[in-house]
């Protein structure tokens, strides 16, 4: 193996657990959110749901575009670096985390602004519906992330076609490189 190779080898292996360790981190951050934090929004009084809700966005907003900026360039330097069926799954996980980001921020930010404004006023006759189109937002995120961190499973532990004793993807195993 050449220098090159061995350099090309451990840069795919440092970025395929990068783009598996920020998609997973952003698909668990979301679904998360999804099962426990919605069903527990659903259940307490509106006025500690928009209470909590704008808290906790001012905590989550920095760490969770940090997470989704860091699995859009990790995936992308991963589809950079890899080659066949690899290539073309974490550039769909690029697009997925990307589609994330999107409907975040045109979807969820937007309701939480409303959220906040509601948390110190008092919210709308219509907030009912408002608060149910976060949610579908967050569900769509929620599994547009999944769906990424999916793709990046399995970018990391497909079997390479043809190598001995079914070796592993380099980010796990030892073959230096990803090929389809």
């Amino acid at each position: 193996m050449t220098t090159q190779q061995l350099g090309t080898a451990r840069a795919t292996r440092f970025t395929t657990r990068l783009a598996l360790l920020c998609t997973g981190l952003l698909a668990g951050t979301f679904g998360y959110g999804a099962v426990n934090l919605v069903t527990t929004f659903n259940v307490v009084p509106l006025d500690v749901r928009l209470t909590f809700h704008s808290a906790l966005m001012r905590v989550n907003g920095p760490v969770v575009q940090t997470t989704m900026a860091l699995a859009v360039i990790g995936s992308i330097a991963l589809a950079v670096l890899t080659r066949g069926g690899a290539r073309r799954a974490a550039a769909a996980a690029s697009a997925l985390v990307v589609t994330s980001f999107l409907v975040t921020r045109f979807g969820n930010v937007p309701i939480n602004g409303l959220i906040k404004q509601w948390a110190v006023t008092t919210p709308p006759a219509d907030h009912a519906e408002v608060l149910r189109r976060w949610e579908a937002f967050n569900l769509v995120r929620t599994l547009t992330a999944l769906a990424a961190f999916v793709l990046v499973v399995w970018i990391a532990t497909r079997s390479r076609p043809g190598a001995p004793d079914g070796q592993k993807a380099s980010a796990i195993g030892v073959s230096p490189e990803i090929s389809s």
